[in-house]
């Protein structure tokens, strides 16, 4: 690969990372629905812990020195409040819709990189995130068109707009973590710390699931170390305005799984605004000029 083609590898596991995670969601919703979202987030982290932690350790794993601890820890207790507030989200919400709006996560993302990553922020990269935002007001715009607002929902949009503002904090510092330490790594401690942090509520919240729920929180883990395996793949070798707008193909994933798992339908404003996301997508990861370098 020359100097000025495109990060392809990283931007397809990206793409590989979103798929995996999607479906997970799929299977976290209907547990948390079941058991109620901190319930159904602890245990799948619980058990994502014990399946990568020997991983990690039998290639070698080593305990990290105190400055990525530090990044292990910050990440580890902004992805405990995220997930949380986003799998309560689901509980309201139907699956696109909640994963459309979360999408001004990628839009604030590209700003905080250039804060506390210090990159430099091309006008592509803006014009992509603007036109895959686009592509979400059109989604949601149609859906709150057409339906009342109600209690429920408006707790569902709070729920989901926290998060996603700790999910653009999570995007940069997963590029941080991913730069200072290997996929397992990653995974092996962003999912311990976070059981730890979600422990303190347990003899206050904790609910155990049926055989059902148990299965789905079993299915989410797995799915969500291999989605966490590939995007701390991809963030160790592109820049996070790079990867960012990839983001938006999680609707496009949603709208398939929420569609299999819960006969949630796809109406025309879906599809324009589906086209919209693909397009900034696309304006993302199109080759770039030659002077500038890719990682």
């Amino acid at each position: 690969m020359s100097a000025s083609d495109p990060p392809i590898k990283p931007i397809l596991a990206a793409l590989a990372g979103i798929a995996l995670y999607s479906a997970m969601d799929a299977v976290m919703k209907s547990a948390s629905i079941a058991i109620g979202a901190y319930s159904a987030y602890l245990l799948r982290c619980a058990i994502g812990f014990a399946i990568i932690a020997p991983i990690w350790w039998w290639r070698g794993g080593k305990l990290p020195v105190r400055a990525v601890w530090r990044v292990h820890l910050i990440r580890g207790v902004v992805v405990a409040f995220m997930g949380w507030t986003f799998f309560a989200s689901l509980v309201h919400l139907p699956l696109a819709e909640a994963i459309a709006i979360s999408f001004v996560a990628p839009l604030i993302a590209l700003y905080l990189s250039a804060i506390l990553l210090g990159e430099q922020i091309e006008r592509r990269a803006v014009m992509a995130a603007l036109l895959g935002l686009a592509g979400v007001i059109v989604i949601v715009g149609d859906r709150l068109g057409r339906q009342t607002m109600t209690d429920d929902a408006a707790t569902g949009l709070a729920l989901i707009g926290v998060s996603a503002i700790l999910y653009a904090w999570n995007l940069v510092l997963q590029r941080q973590q991913a730069l200072v330490a290997g996929p397992t790594e990653v995974s092996t401690f962003q999912n311990g710390v976070v059981t730890l942090v979600l422990l303190a509520g347990a003899p206050f919240l904790l609910k155990w699931p049926d055989t059902r729920a148990w299965l789905e929180i079993g299915a989410g883990a797995l799915l969500a170390v291999g989605a966490a395996l590939f995007f701390a793949w991809a963030y160790a070798r592109a820049q996070a305005q790079q990867l960012v707008p990839i983001e938006y193909t999680g609707f496009l994933w949603a709208s398939l799984f929420g569609w299999l798992y819960f006969g949630e339908g796809v109406g025309g404003a879906t599809i324009i605004g589906a086209l919209l996301i693909v397009a900034g997508c696309w304006i993302a990861t199109r080759r770039r000029r030659p002077e500038q370098t890719a990682l």
